[in-house]
């Protein structure tokens, strides 16, 4: 079966798997999702509605309203923001700039999306409100999709845990916590962070690229954000040079996870969401991340062909 092949290729890379996919073949602006065709596969599914720790993967929703906003004149995107050393949360971006920065509120969108700069977001999200993100995610149907807090809250709730006073304290300590102790941490338990289901990130993406997610100009930002992501090592390293993927990832200490949409240039669109969990709390395993994208591959590969991968 397709799902025990994938299944084989996590396990091969010393990970659990979840995964869901499913077709959109979205043509020429119309807004529906097709089944696949006659005798074709409708999704593939692999713990597709356990609860998962979706972590940067949010940032898609918190773009989302954004995007909504400026379109219904809510926010001007060229409005400025001041990026400080008391906002700098560390990481890629903004996050990691040694002096202070200005910028305008659709560049922070580009940074959240492009770069997953936890500085970024956390602006960016404290601009558009927490509390219309969590209503968004209500609209959309996104019923087992909670939002607990953006970046900082996250970052605070790790240094709490374990009682760091900050960022570099953190760094020092965290390391010498045995494994059972750091897996405690609240942000790697689904039941007590920012999380959802692989059902319902395909979902969400099926209703951007379907330009039911909001209006088609707000549905469109998101999905060019997503094209603009510089990080190529998951979901695109399962696929051929002439597939296009828009994505959006997300890490944490043996959590590994991306969410996107693989376009073949027959013009079909796949939705993916597909998150590894690893036995050991390495931030960066390279054999997983190209398994993610191995899976990723063997179910679309299914959807389009039958077909179970090698």
């Amino acid at each position: 079966m397709i799902e025990e092949r994938i299944r084989e290729v996590f396990a091969g890379a010393g990970a659990e798997g979840q995964l869901h996919v499913l077709p959109l073949n979205v043509r020429a602006g119309a807004a529906e999702e097709a089944a696949g065709g006659p005798g074709r596969p409708r999704e593939v599914a692999v713990g597709a509605d356990a609860p998962v720790v979706i972590a940067s993967i949010f940032k898609v929703l918190l773009a989302l309203e954004f995007a909504r906003q400026v379109v219904a004149g809510q926010l001007d995107p060229r409005e400025r923001v001041r990026v400080t050393a008391a906002d700098r949360l560390g990481g890629w971006g903004t996050a990691g700039c040694l002096d202070d920065v200005e910028l305008s509120l659709r560049d922070l969108a580009h940074f959240a999306m492009s770069v997953s700069d936890n500085t970024a977001a956390d602006l960016l999200l404290a601009r558009v409100g927490l509390d219309t993100v969590r209503l968004l995610a209500k609209e959309l149907g996104l019923e087992r999709t909670r939002i607990v807090g953006g970046p900082r809250d996250l970052l605070e709730s790790m240094l709490a845990e374990v009682g760091a006073r900050d960022e570099r304290e953190f760094a020092a300590r965290y390391p010498t916590l045995p494994d059972d102790r750091k897996r405690r941490l609240a942000v790697l338990d689904p039941r007590r962070t920012t999380a959802s289901t692989p059902r319902e990130i395909t979902r969400l993406l099926r209703l951007v690229w379907s330009d039911a997610a909001g209006p088609p100009e707000a549905c469109a930002l998101v999905r060019h954000l997503m094209g603009r992501q510089v990080f190529r090592h998951r979901l695109v390293s399962g696929f051929p040079d002439d597939v296009t993927v828009a994505a959006k990832t997300g890490t944490l200490p043996g959590l590994h996870m991306e969410a996107g949409v693989a376009r073949y240039p027959d013009g079909e669109r796949y939705a993916i969401a597909v998150f590894a969990r690893t036995h050991d709390l390495a931030a960066s395993r390279p054999t997983v991340d190209t398994a993610m994208g191995r899976a990723a591959e063997i179910a679309v590969g299914h959807l389009r062909d039958g077909s179970t991968g090698h």
